[in-house]
């Protein structure tokens, strides 16, 4: 597949800027495979198009404050730290800039004093940075700012990103970027989800930067994914292969919650664990472990927008797209959200 059929042509109004109040409001488009029609909805009424018995997969990762404004300590030049995943208690991996200019054992003076020690090159902007007193996951969460997408055109966040640019379940620290499918559930939809006798477990996918990595390889399947750390506990996998057995639809809510199914669903069975997936799911591929996927919207020639291609097939997502441009849709992570049957 080549990637320009990745491609369309978004006006920059449509991609949202700011959550809409309440989350729960959002706009749902609900697109069926059978017969290819499409629905206009609210999100809050996500349960109508569910059945009883079915079961709803959520990524329970909480996004942490993963960006850092400091200073040179001896030049007092600006810099700007991204962490991106933690390597062991002392260090981190993390996106440096202006990091050309910053040389290895540069020190680096953060919010309230915190210092911060640059190392070694990783190439491509990464740096391994040095927090010598450990443990600086306590410390970022006074001091960090929300790591807000690229194409949220903003300084510095505002105070409410701080709330809204995380679900109301999340649990685990550890991504960079929200699991945006999730950020439309509220306490009264979950309520009415389990009215209708719809079941509701969770995994855990930490979210790295790569998700915003575009394709830029000629054909699709020639792109790598980045491999983001995941686990899905003993009680969701049974629960899981209990509904299989059953005949009953497993809903992923959002790509990050699909490749650790796909990827923990081995010869037939549902497997508890841990690890890393890298994960890479294009035209074409069978779907095993996925019956319905919610996801938002996402943007041009993405590694998420060839998995929602793989789901439902180019013709009918660019029938959606199309359809959400027209009508008013808004776009990725503050944006309105799919439900394909």
């Amino acid at each position: 597949m080549f990637t320009e059929e990745l491609n369309y042509i978004l006006p920059e109004e449509k991609i949202a800027q700011h959550p809409i109040k309440p989350r729960d409001s959002a706009r749902l488009l609900v697109l069926n495979r059978n017969d290819g029609s499409i629905q206009e909805d609210i999100f809050r009424n996500i349960y109508h198009y569910l059945h009883p018995g079915d079961v709803i997969v959520l990524n329970d990762t909480k996004v942490i404050p993963a960006r850092l404004l400091g200073y040179k300590e001896k030049t007092g030049g600006k810099v700007e730290v991204f962490l991106l995943k933690q390597v062991n208690e002392y260090d981190w991996i993390a996106l440096v800039k202006p990091s050309a200019k910053i040389h290895f054992g540069t020190c680096v003076i953060l919010h309230e004093k915190v210092k911060i020690e640059i190392r070694d090159f990783l190439g491509e902007g990464r740096r391994i940075i040095h927090f010598p007193h450990g443990n600086l996951l306590s410390i970022i969460r006074k001091i960090g700012l929300v790591p807000l997408p690229p194409y949220i055109h903003r300084e510095t966040p505002e105070p409410n990103d701080k709330i809204r640019y995380q679900t109301i379940f999340a649990k685990k620290s550890g991504s960079v970027a929200a699991p945006t499918a999730g950020l439309h559930y509220t306490h009264r939809v979950f309520k009415k989800i389990k009215e209708k006798g719809i079941d509701i477990c969770f995994i855990t996918l930490h979210v790295g930067y790569g998700t915003f990595k575009p394709i830029t390889t000629e054909k699709v399947e020639q792109h790598t994914v980045d491999a983001e750390d995941f686990t899905i506990s003993e009680e969701t996998a049974d629960l899981l292969n209990k509904k299989k057995k059953e005949g009953k639809r497993i809903i992923a809510v959002g790509t990050t919650v699909t490749r650790v199914l796909e990827t923990q669903y081995i010869n037939g069975i549902f497997h508890a664990g841990f690890g890393s997936t890298d994960k890479y799911i294009y035209p074409p591929y069978y779907f095993h472990a996925v019956d319905i996927l919610q996801t938002n919207f996402h943007l041009p020639r993405s590694s998420l927008l060839a998995l929602v291609f793989a789901f439902a097939g180019k013709e009918l997502i660019m029938k959606a797209y199309n359809y959400a441009i027209e009508h008013q849709f808004r776009f990725y992570s503050y944006g309105d959200t799919m439900l394909i049957l």
